[in-house]
């Protein structure tokens, strides 16, 4: 049986990396799980850090707001932490390459500086590759409504809890449920 995390379709295939790090399935790609501790994230510190500046670079914005707006980007399929995206901003202030603008309310509203400007100009094919990851994302969840699958995912371990844990499981029922599973799996592959 083929897994997601195994096969050489999933390099480059952001369904694949998703996937490996539960997006589409109720987790965050950005800190997913990948075995052995391993931790995978979206974008590496220094791709965070561009896409934060090139979306400040377009309006000012709160921390919140580019959460939201990656978010967006990403057809709701990745959600930066504000735990990445808060020392990124500092690390941007420290740089130069952003200042805090005048707001209303307690939130600090972030603009870009024209060393920041200069910063991405020089780094444009790294901009590029990195905003075309959320709006690759972005298709793929409009092609890909996992909902139906998260409910029947739910649906399976309920069944299987409510069945395998009864006193009366015998060591047979338990091969039939496993038979029914390779099944499914082989079905789901053969797709």
């Amino acid at each position: 049986m083929r897994h997601f995390h195994c096969g050489r379709e999933e390099h480059g295939n952001p369904f694949f990396q998703a996937m490996r790090h539960g997006g589409f399935f109720g987790g965050r790609p950005e800190g997913g799980p990948r075995g052995r501790g391993e931790r995978r994230r979206m974008f590496d510190a220094g791709e965070l850090r561009l896409v934060l500046l090139k979306l400040i670079e377009e309006q000012p914005r709160h921390g919140y707001d580019l959460i939201r707006e990656i978010e967006t980007l990403s057809g709701g399929a990745y959600a930066p932490s504000p735990g990445v995206v808060y020392p990124t901003l500092t690390l941007l202030l420290d740089m130069g390459l952003s200042e805090e603008q005048a707001s209303e309310g307690p939130r600090k509203l972030m603009g870009i500086t024209e060393a920041g400007r200069q910063h991405l100009a020089e780094r444009l094919d790294e901009v590029e590759v990195a905003m075309s990851r959320l709006t690759a994302l972005a298709r793929l969840s409009e092609r890909t409504d996992a909902a139906p699958v998260r409910r029947a995912m739910h649906n399976l371990r309920t069944a299987l809890q409510d069945r395998l844990s009864h006193e009366g499981a015998t060591r047979e029922t338990q091969l039939e449920v496993a038979r029914i599973l390779d099944e499914a799996a082989g079905k789901i592959e053969r797709l």
